[in-house]
Formats: C-alpha cells, structure tokens, sequence
C-alpha cells in the first residue's frame, strides 16, 4: 500500500494517525523529556554545587544555545539545498535552450549564424 501512496498522502496518513494517538492519551513522553532537559543542567553543574533555581537558570540558557544551534544547521542545510536546486534549475533552462536552438537548425556558432551575425533572418553578406 506504500508504493501506491504519494508522499503527501504518506503525510496526511501519519498526521491522522499522530492525532488519533494524541486523542487517546498514549504519548507519555514525559520521562524521556525529563532526561533530555536532564542532559542541560548536567552540563552546566556537573557537581552539583549550584542552588537549583541557579542551575536551572544556566540549564535554560545551555539549552537556548542547542536549539539555537540546531535551527543554524538546518537554515545552512536549506540553503545549501535551494543553492543546489537553483544551480540544476539553471543547467535545466541552459539544456532547454540548447535542445530548442538544435531543433530549430540554429545555435550561435552555427555557419548560418556566424555569417549572418547571429540572426536566422538575415541574408548572408556577399
């Protein structure tokens, strides 16, 4: 069934199906999240040795930077990525341009263009 589905319709599948999920209660992840935040204050008080509202404070901070971190990597990889699209869309029009040139029997550095300066409708000089 999964080859028979689009990718958006993969998505909408798994948004259904996250959302009936939600409706019944079954995503604890409480504990998981406790360990991820956990990982911050570790940190930035491996001993132990600040007051709490200090090392969550810090904790708070450190974890700012991580997503912030994260959303810089993802804004570079986007770029990247619409660089690299930008780059083939410009072969393609380049590769475009080229094949209607060839069909219509003319490029630039046909003999008919060279001795006509270019255009096809120009009659060549004696």
């Amino acid at each position: 069934m999964i080859g028979t589905l689009t990718a958006r319709q993969r998505q909408l599948r798994a948004r259904a199906a996250a959302f009936a999920l939600h409706s019944q209660g079954g995503t604890n992840t409480r504990a998981a999240t406790a360990k991820f935040l956990e990982r911050f204050e570790q940190q930035v008080d491996p001993t132990g040795a600040l007051e709490p509202a200090e090392r969550a404070r810090r904790a708070a901070y450190a974890r700012k930077s991580y997503m912030t971190g994260l959303a810089l990597k993802a804004s570079r990889a986007k770029s990247r990525q619409q660089a690299t699209l930008t780059a083939a869309e410009v072969r393609a029009a380049l590769d475009f341009t080229a094949q209607e040139e060839t069909a219509q029997g003319v490029s630039e550095t046909s003999p008919q263009a060279v001795m006509t300066g270019g255009t096809r409708d120009a009659a060549p000089s004696a």
